[in-house]
């Protein structure tokens, strides 16, 4: 059943709000980057993220930040192992982030061995992350691990820094949890959002995958719950960036209304 997003844009002006972003790469026009980046501050949109493996010029991003005020707020860096190179990068965009997807469970790759080996590999970038003014962001993904908001708290506070922290996908746990219960346990270890939908329905009429086949607002993600929750947390100006299928202007105008109805 479709949840009521409910309003969310009914703040004073002047009280503090969410910063609205997309990922770089969901701009589909052919322009170039300043115009893109042009495109995005036209639509409301205070900033991007790059992503590893995205074929851009960095001085042509570098160029287009100080022409228009839209920032890169974060570098986001998936499963790839070299966190010095992407904390390198997230610094000179003048992003404040590096996403981090931590390992990968199967038959091949035992649980309590990923958690051993991924805390090593966080562990030893956190010097220079901390030295450099970087947060390291695990997200929560459909990995296999950290399965709970219990278990990826213990994770984060394990490693005993202020530079990392938790990039909290609110789609990603609609399968088999309830956002607002994250975001309560998780509390200030999060840093950052990223806003997708899912539908429970698609999921059993039609696979695993295809639930988040579904618009921002359209699914089972309870947002007015997800609101309160940030509120609880006093998640109040933080990042929260769109990861949806994206395409051409009117499309990302579309995303970036979506993401105003349902946020503050």
């Amino acid at each position: 059943m479709t949840q009521s997003i409910g309003r969310a844009n009914d703040k004073p002006e002047d009280s503090p709000r969410i910063k609205k972003a997309i990922k770089f790469h969901m701009i589909k026009e052919e322009l170039s980057v300043l115009d893109k980046f042009k495109l995005l501050k036209d639509l409301g949109l205070d900033g991007t993220e790059i992503h590893v493996t995205s074929k851009v010029d960095r001085r042509e991003i570098r160029r287009a930040i100080d022409k228009t005020g839209v920032v890169v707020h974060g570098f986001l860096n998936s499963d790839k192992p070299d966190l010095i190179h992407a904390i390198d990068s997230a610094k000179y965009y003048g992003g404040s982030s590096v996403l981090v997807v931590a390992g990968r469970v199967d038959a091949s790759h035992p649980y309590d061995e990923v958690y051993q080996q991924q805390q090593d590999r966080i562990r030893k970038a956190l010097p220079y992350a901390e030295k450099h003014g970087i947060q390291l962001l695990v997200e929560n993904v459909w990995n296999g691990f950290l399965l709970s908001p219990l278990e990826m708290a213990r994770f984060i506070d394990e490693c005993e820094s202020s530079a990392i922290g938790a990039y909290f996908d609110v789609g990603n746990v609609v399968r088999f949890g309830w956002p607002d219960q994250w975001i309560r346990i998780l509390g200030k270890r999060i840093a950052k959002l990223d806003i997708k939908e899912y539908s429970r329905a698609k999921q059993i009429n039609e696979g695993l995958r295809k639930g988040f086949e579904v618009e921002i607002g359209e699914g089972d993600c309870d947002w007015p719950a997800v609101r309160k929750a940030l509120n609880e947390i006093g998640y109040t100006s933080g990042w929260a960036t769109a990861e949806v299928p994206g395409g051409d202007r009117n499309r990302i105008a579309e995303i970036a209304q979506r993401m105003n109805e349902v946020l503050p």
